[in-house]
């Protein structure tokens, strides 16, 4: 609960940061690509700036599988998935730069993310982070509805977590924690 809070603060000071730099005509995103851009209501801020900097969120996911690797070495399918991490981390952040929205350019949980003790409870880490990471797009898809770029985006991020991702993790959980590729 008190970790839900903290991460909730975080976001809407985020938020409250960003449209007070792109209401002040100051520059938006981190300024790779900020274009002019209507500004989304606070509460479709928070929730896409949630999906990259919250519990369940990108950030989270990458920060996970990039310490799997660092203790386990390059396993699949934490290596692969974890690439793909990186492509929903950039995809957010052009939502987030569209948008004028400020958020963090450097990963807030890299270096502090547990590493599960061995490669079946990493799989199994995997297996609920992706799972958490469904939930948090099919919650946020109500606030953002009107607005079919985030959609868009929210979709296939989801899509991905739930149809590659997961499935990755239970046959890796079923084969002692890996793929075996």
């Amino acid at each position: 609960m008190k970790k839900n809070l903290v991460v909730s603060l975080l976001v809407l000071s985020l938020v409250v940061v960003g449209l007070a730099a792109f209401g002040a005509g100051g520059r938006r995103g981190n300024g790779a690509g900020a274009t002019s851009a209507v500004a989304l209501p606070a509460g479709v801020a928070e929730v896409v700036l949630e999906a990259l900097v919250g519990t369940d969120g990108e950030y989270a996911a990458y920060a996970t599988y990039a310490a799997i690797l660092e203790k386990y070495g390059d396993v699949q399918p934490y290596a692969n998935i974890m690439k793909a991490e990186a492509r929903h981390i950039a995809a957010l952040q052009k939502l987030l730069d569209r948008y004028g929205i400020q958020y963090p350019t450097v990963n807030p949980y890299l270096g502090k993310v547990a590493v599960p003790a061995s490669l079946p409870e990493a799989a199994q880490a995997g297996i609920d982070a992706e799972k958490a990471n469904v939930s948090l797009y099919e919650e946020q898809m109500a606030v953002v509805a009107e607005y079919p770029d985030i959609v868009r985006v929210f979709t296939n991020l989801q899509a991905a977590s739930q149809n590659s991702h997961l499935s990755a993790f239970e046959r890796a959980l079923a084969s002692g924690g890996t793929s075996g590729r």
